[in-house]
């Protein structure tokens, strides 16, 4: 086996002076050459608080870590822990077990550590072993054998770093695709979430039409009668059954949409449509978003959030890649050494009957390529540029999600509040309608827009109280939370300082 520290042995005069020159002529080209491209930063500010967290119309259950310091803070890791429903917590541990994406970004994750195993095998040496047997013949007698077996090694010195770019890129991707591993697990326990609370409004809204349907029968039931005994006309008979057929007409939409959306959460879980069919078929109530808990801070939450992680580390592969690329231009140094041992039989190999070695050191260094080498470094130079864009855009989104969804969540919160106030009048109203009808104080008329009135405050109400856990989910999503492993490798100096630089 050869290695490097057995070459000097049998180093030649010649080959010491020809390894000398290699390195002086490579380290003057490294000198005059320019290993950066021009740049030009342009910052864009990170806001030190989220802009609709404070005010009178801040959401109750939101609160920065500055104004209510006591506050328990809810862990994003799991935060689907927070709503108490152990069936959400079932479906999304399934879904990260089973889901189809999360097993691909394994396999991705896989994929990019293999990647990083040969850019590494680069910076060693390669040995090969060889064996050959050959005979020959001249004339009729005379015949002879002979065999070889050999060792072969060369090495090529990362003597300017361009292999150790490539590995450093190589570690950047790999650290990239982890993160997106990581973000495929928020976006898919937001997602199953998000499903179950459609699901648990579709079936309470189901729940409420039937209601609303036994009680608009009933009614119009006893108009029927009313009209047989002569004490109602044939108008309020067909409007009685007017609104009994609109009502009833509701429970096909929402018995699909129950269906559809359990199709839907079986699929994220990695199973067949059907398979949770009998698992969600009984009604429970939407989970109710967690009543206390921390919000992050902006730079915390671009700590926290896998894509802008996965970003930036694209962007530090992009400039390994163009590291790599402009030391393509040096002179690059080769050794290559050879043992072989020879004999006239397979038996006296062993005793080494003739054995040679060899060693030598080559230098090479582009001299014309026609500009191919300076076209890639301008190509690489393009792929820093778009690695950092769309680390500015993924900041951006970040920030804006993360807005979007507290205004929502705000908006929302303060239409429950009139939505409840609705809902519990149209009860009233509904019961008085129906006592002063009896009473023969009113027509039938308003008994029928007091049922409709009703059924369309219940609803609302129903949507109205999912919406609040539908956009808690989406907040939660948006600060980046719904992994477990520790892997906050944002540097300080990147935000820090609040600023994100982009070259043009």
């Amino acid at each position: 086996m050869v290695f490097s520290n057995t070459f000097s042995p049998f180093l030649a005069f010649p080959v010491r002076s020809l390894v000398v020159s290699a390195l002086a002529a490579a380290s003057l080209a490294a000198c005059s050459h320019t290993t950066r491209m021009a740049a030009q930063p342009q910052n864009l500010p990170v806001p030190a608080e989220w802009a609709n967290t404070t005010g009178p119309a801040a959401a109750p259950a939101t609160a920065l870590a500055s104004d209510a310091p006591a506050a328990p803070a809810l862990d994003l890791a799991q935060w689907w822990q927070g709503f108490g429903d152990a069936q959400l917590v079932t479906l999304i541990e399934q879904a990260l077990a089973a889901n189809p994406s999360i097993v691909s970004a394994q396999a991705a994750v896989q994929q990019a550590r293999a990647q990083v195993d040969v850019q590494r095998a680069g910076l060693l040496p390669s040995l090969d072993a060889s064996a050959g047997a050959r005979r020959s013949q001249q004339g009729v007698a005379d015949a002879s054998n002979n065999y070889t077996v050999g060792l072969d090694a060369s090495w090529e010195l990362d003597l300017w770093g361009r292999k150790r770019n490539l590995v450093q890129a190589g570690q950047e991707n790999l650290a990239a695709t982890q993160a997106s591993l990581y973000a495929a697990h928020v976006s898919l326990s937001a997602e199953v979430a998000l499903h179950y609370i459609q699901l648990r409004n579709a079936q309470e809204r189901l729940r409420i039409a039937q209601h609303n349907l036994a009680l608009q029968a009933q009614t119009e039931q006893m108009t029927r009668w009313r009209v047989q005994a002569g004490l109602a006309s044939s108008l309020d008979a067909e409007q009685a059954r007017q609104t009994l057929a609109q009502t009833a007409a509701q429970i096909p939409s929402l018995q699909a949409s129950v269906r559809q959306t359990q199709h839907a959460l079986a699929v994220l879980t990695g199973q067949a449509p059907a398979a949770l069919l009998a698992a969600l078929a009984q009604p429970a109530p939407v989970p109710a978003a967690p009543p206390t808990w921390v919000m992050r801070l902006p730079a915390d939450t671009l700590r926290q959030r896998p894509d802008v992680q996965a970003q930036e580390h694209r962007v530090q592969a992009a400039l390994a890649n163009l590291s790599a690329q402009e030391r393509a231009n040096f002179p690059t140094l080769r050794l290559s050494g050879s043992l072989g041992v020879g004999a006239l039989t397979l038996g006296a190999l062993s005793d080494g009957a003739s054995v040679a070695r060899s060693i030598a050191a080559s230098l090479a260094a582009p001299i014309f390529d026609a500009g191919a080498n300076r076209a890639q470094i301008a190509a690489q130079q393009a792929a820093v540029v778009q690695a950092r864009q769309a680390y500015r855009s993924s900041v951006l989104a970040a920030l804006q999600e993360v807005e979007d969804a507290l205004v929502q969540l705000q908006s929302d919160q303060q239409r429950l509040v009139h939505v409840r106030v609705a809902a519990e009048a149209a009860g009233h109203a509904q019961r008085l309608a129906q006592q002063r009808y009896d009473s023969g104080l009113i027509d039938f008329r308003t008994v029928l827009e007091s049922q409709r009135s009703l059924l369309a405050s219940q609803d609302s109400l129903a949507s109205a109280q999912a919406a609040i856990s539908t956009d808690v989910v989406k907040l939660f999503k948006a600060l980046g939370g719904g992994w477990t492993k520790e892997n906050n490798q944002l540097t300080d100096e990147n935000l820090v300082s609040q600023t994100v630089s982009a070259t043009e």
